[in-house]
């Protein structure tokens, strides 16, 4: 019912005046254009803070002294509710005046990197080098950037505006932190609308969840000595067998479909037949049916790989066995095109003079959208080299603030001013 709610109060939206008009409005407003000169005197803060919180490490699962450190940050802000749940998340809620659905914006707290790598901020002009400075603190920085804006310009909205810094959207964390906000958290019966700010630059809109699969398979055998014991059956075998059979596979470009060996493991040592090996396993796809193909396919090489290595050497001290146990779930979905929620979205953009690039990735959007939540992933402003030890971000104060404009906009305008 709350959903269906939050579908026609954008439908109306969209009634009442077309969505250019409604941003437009926005604009012209007297409030807007203070909030823009403020977010241009904001800027050497935003780059003092982004500075800040990307040298404060923040390895998968071990979010906690960021998440700390930016709790305070949303707490000085004046937030109400200002808080951390369960799962580690943390957030503060900016009320609206009512009448329409909440709207949450996130950006993630953790990096794909691991505890001891260095990331200390180095500047070059207006490039910004270090691990983890543009996934996704260039984010959390903007968010806290686009509060600052509200505030300074005295807006209000309809809408109550949930601000939320979670965890575990990288690699193994499998999205657990907006998994829980929207399934168990405190404002899970309330959230209704939803922008993830994560991606790349400003004119970036994903609005489609690449589905994904991953496992850790583990092969398993009686072990022995490599000679003493020459003619066992080998999990190693059998895994190299499944890995040079995958990697035959075909898949279709479109709807894009891929799959990837990761890591791999196991072993005792070199004069020893392994009692254990294992793989990590990334499947992805556009499309449902293409991914549940595509593990389909998976899994019968593992069964065909464990029988051909069972077959050709002895069993005599037991056979070799296949576990694929399932480390990550990112479901499909797509906010459509066409939908009251992506035109505004779309509105915003064009109306900054930017041309609405449309995408398809894996973000924390993929669970509302699967879950039929209006839901977008926006960019953060100009970077590149994501994952990598030299990623970069781009500081230049005109594109800077451009990103925080788009942000601002598609915010209020969502989230509607009375």
């Amino acid at each position: 019912m709350r959903l269906l709610l939050a579908v026609l109060v954008l439908a109306s939206h969209c009634i009442a005046q077309t969505p250019e008009a409604m941003i437009q409005k926005i604009l012209a407003s007297p409030k807007y254009k203070a909030a823009t000169t403020f977010i241009e005197s904001d800027h050497d803060r935003f780059v003092r803070e982004l500075i800040e919180l990307t040298e404060i490490p923040a390895p998968p699962f071990k979010e906690k002294a960021r998440a700390q450190a930016y709790l305070e940050k949303l707490r000085q802000l004046g937030l109400s509710d200002v808080e951390g749940d369960p799962e580690g998340n943390v957030m503060g809620l900016r009320k609206g005046t009512g009448g329409a659905p909440m709207l949450a914006v996130l950006a993630h707290l953790d990096t794909v990197f691991p505890e001891g790598t260095n990331v200390k901020v180095k500047r070059e002009g207006t490039i910004l080098r270090a691990p983890g400075v543009g996934d996704d603190t260039r984010g959390l920085a903007l968010m806290l950037q686009v509060i600052r804006a509200l505030d300074a310009a005295k807006f209000q909205t309809q809408s109550d505006i949930l601000f939320v810094g979670n965890v575990g959207e990288e690699g193994e964390g499998d999205l657990r932190g907006v998994k829980y906000l929207l399934s168990n958290g405190k404002y899970k019966d309330r959230i209704k609308l939803f922008f993830s700010i994560d991606g790349g630059e400003q004119d970036q809109i994903t609005n489609g969840g690449v589905g994904s699969k991953r496992y850790r398979v583990v092969f398993t055998g009686p072990g022995g000595h490599s000679y003493g014991a020459f003619g066992l059956v080998n999990p190693a075998f059998a895994m190299g067998a499944a890995i040079s059979k995958f990697s035959k596979l075909t898949v279709p470009d479109k709807p894009k479909t891929t799959f990837n060996v990761g890591m791999v493991n196991g072993g005792t040592s070199v004069n020893s037949i392994p009692f254990e090996v294992s793989m990590d396993v990334d499947l992805r796809s556009e499309s449902r049916d293409e991914l549940n193909k595509l593990t389909d396919k998976f899994h019968g090489i593992l069964f065909e790989a464990v029988e051909e290595e069972n077959k050709a050497r002895s069993t005599t001290q037991g056979k070799i066995k296949v576990e694929a146990k399932l480390i990550g779930d990112r479901p499909n979905g797509e906010t459509a095109v066409d939908s009251p929620f992506m035109k505004i979205v779309a509105a915003a953009v064009s109306a900054l003079d930017l041309v609405p690039n449309y995408r398809i990735s894996s973000t924390d959007a993929n669970i509302p959208i699967s879950m039929g939540i209006p839901a977008a992933t926006i960019g953060r402003g100009k970077g590149g080299r994501q994952h990598s030890l030299d990623e970069w971000v781009d500081v230049e104060k005109k594109s800077s603030v451009q990103a925080a404009q788009v942000a601002l906009v598609m915010f209020l305008a969502i989230a509607g001013t009375p």
